[in-house]
């Protein structure tokens, strides 16, 4: 039985009266007094699109594509918010402090204001480090510094018209970091057609190219709607900086947004419906280079990625009280599969024309090397595995990780030591955390990069090798019964295939640490120190992943069997093929372990 789902507009709210209406007098029973307050409310209008058997609908890509469609028709606000239904608002006042920034003089080149994501109903401890804050308070107020952080996918105020895909104002007068080397042919202006309207004329989008605003070319990019070709020229209009500056040019006058706006009536609701339907985005643009990119898991990220790619300039908002709060998952299989999501659009990013590698000469360099850390960091799974494997196989073979202790080595050692614990420092006290917070971040980093980076990593492959599409999984936020506990979903244990790496890098080094001592204390002349250096670091990439394993126990200890068996099994088999191609000789049985030359 196939079920079509047919577009359905329904307007909540009309728009709001052009004159104030005030609250009356307060009345008793009332906890708020209104008097003298205007009561208006927006419009409010719910918009479900059309779906039908047989068409890609491309998920929450596809959504955000038909709402910027069907409110151009409605509204057409010059600015549009974008909230994920588990956030809210917490501060209403952070609309005023993003629009100040793209209305502000040389704000009409900022495509879009990123807000960082706060989230509620996290245990206190933040067990699998979701409040994310090395990355919201670090990295992405580090990112505002070049030409603006990258688009996470909630919490974020647009510019319509650069979700429309054009090209900033004035683009050819700035250069990435290649435009002195390789400068841009200026193309040749058009003239406006004879049948453009004196108003849309009126209207023309200042400063843009006038071949990329051709209007005869509209119908290709945008579909065949005249309600929203021509909301276009006047969503510009509406955005333009106050020219109340002799330094602003073509700006909008002041007063020129208190015209009385048209009544909403019913050729505007039908043409609305219209532009939500399946067939609307046939042979145009939509998803390729106008609206949310199609194509990837994390459409987000590659939409902000095109903008910057065109030249446009994002802005990091932090208000003083968060602007707004949402909800995560927080119990161990939701937390894994969020991230794969996210690191599974990464490698897809790395495979595709949105390599940052094939970024257009608008981008500046570090900005250029920012997003080419997006579509790589999944690969440094594979490193991290060795990582996790070595101090055990060291303890397997009975000899160092290095076959010397020279001067060398333990300089590097130091140099990389220090680093780290410089940028340690950096951290926490840039992002303010506390010590405990950081290390959260960094045990969840290794828990993560062993076990849903290497598989977003052999998803990709897969993918760009044999042509196999990525399933794509949406994040659960809440699935526990108990309503007497907040926190009940933390310890939920739900199987996945995810958890298999980190358990056999956990198993295997056990069994390795069980084998290191065994071995010395069987030997003749037992020499401890030189097995220190083996279980420090199996004990150091077992504490990374204490949380993991405390995620397994659940509240009452009551892991599913099927966690131990697989993990045993595989560990058990790596032990045997490891002593199969590398059995123990006769010196190291007798001389004890790790024997230097």
């Amino acid at each position: 039985m196939l079920t079509i789902c047919c577009p359905v507009l329904q307007v909540m709210l009309k728009p709001p009266s052009d004159d104030p209406l005030y609250g009356g007098d307060g009345e008793e029973g009332r906890p708020l007094d209104f008097t003298d307050i205007d009561i208006r409310l927006p419009m409010l209008v719910y918009v479900s699109r059309e779906k039908r058997p047989g068409y890609d609908h491309n998920k929450k890509a596809g959504a955000m594509n038909a709402l910027v469609r069907s409110s151009a028709v409605m509204s057409n606000g010059p600015f549009i918010l974008n909230l994920d239904c588990d956030h809210y608002v917490y501060n209403s006042q952070a609309f005023r402090e993003g629009m100040c920034f793209m209305m502000d003089r040389g704000g009409d080149r900022i495509a879009y204001v990123q807000f960082p994501q706060r989230f509620e109903g996290i245990d206190p401890s933040d067990r699998y480090a979701n409040h994310n804050t090395v990355f919201f308070d670090v990295n992405m107020r580090a990112l505002d510094g070049l030409m603006g952080p990258v688009y996470v996918g909630t919490g974020c105020l647009f510019r319509r018209v650069a979700l429309y895909g054009f090209d900033p104002p004035r683009s050819t007068e700035h250069g990435g970091c290649c435009s002195c080397c390789f400068p841009k042919k200026r193309k040749i202006k058009s003239t406006v057609s004879s049948g453009t309207s004196e108003e849309t004329r009126a209207l023309r989008m200042a400063d843009f190219d006038d071949e990329e605003m051709n209007m005869s070319t509209f119908p290709k990019r945008f579909g065949n709607s005249n309600f929203l070709i021509n909301s276009i020229p006047i969503a510009e209009f509406q955005g333009r900086p106050l020219a109340d500056h002799p330094g602003v040019k073509n700006g909008r006058p002041p007063g020129a947004l208190t015209v009385p706006r048209d009544l909403l009536d019913a050729s505007t609701v039908a043409e609305a419906i219209s532009v939500i339907s399946c067939w609307y985005e046939d042979k145009t643009e939509w998803g390729q280079r106008v609206g949310w990119i199609y194509g990837s898991v994390t459409e987000d990220v590659v939409t902000g990625y095109r903008m910057h790619n065109r030249g446009w300039k994002s802005v990091y908002c932090v208000t003083k009280r968060d602007a707004f709060r949402g909800t995560a998952p927080i119990n161990l299989t939701d937390r894994l599969h969020q991230v794969l999501r996210w690191a599974t659009g990464s490698v897809e990013i790395f495979f595709s024309r949105n390599n940052a590698l094939l970024a257009s000469r608008r981008m500046k360099c570090l900005q250029r090397i920012a997003y080419l850390n997006v579509g790589i960091y999944p690969f440094t799974s594979i490193f991290l595995i060795v990582y996790c494997f070595l101090p055990a196989l060291s303890l397997f073979s009975g000899q160092f990780i290095v076959k010397e202790l020279d001067v060398t080595f333990l300089t590097y050692l130091l140099v990389i030591t220090l680093t780290l614990c410089m940028l340690a420092v950096l951290e926490i006290k840039w992002s303010g955390i506390n010590l405990e917070e950081w290390w959260r971040n960094e045990q969840f980093w290794l828990i993560g990069g062993t076990s849903a980076h290497l598989a977003a990593v052999l998803q990709g492959l897969l993918k760009v090798i044999a042509g196999i599409e990525i399933s794509f999984t949406l994040t659960s936020k809440s699935g526990a019964d108990d309503e007497n506990d907040e926190y009940a979903d933390l310890y939920i244990v739900k199987w996945t295939s995810l958890m298999i790496p980190p358990i056999v890098i956990m198993m295997v080094n056990l069994i390795a640490i069980a084998v290191g001592f065994s071995r010395t204390i069987y030997s003749e002349i037992p020499q401890w120190s030189k097995l220190l250096g083996g279980v420090f670091f199996s004990f150091w990439v077992l504490a990374h992943l204490y949380p993991f394993a405390k995620g397994l126990m659940g509240r009452r200890g009551r892991t599913p069997t099927i966690v131990f068996v697989w993990s045993g099994l595989l560990a058990i088999t790596i032990s045997l093929l490891w002593v199969a191609i590398n059995p123990p000789s006769q010196n190291s049985q007798i001389g004890g372990s790790f024997q230097f030359p």
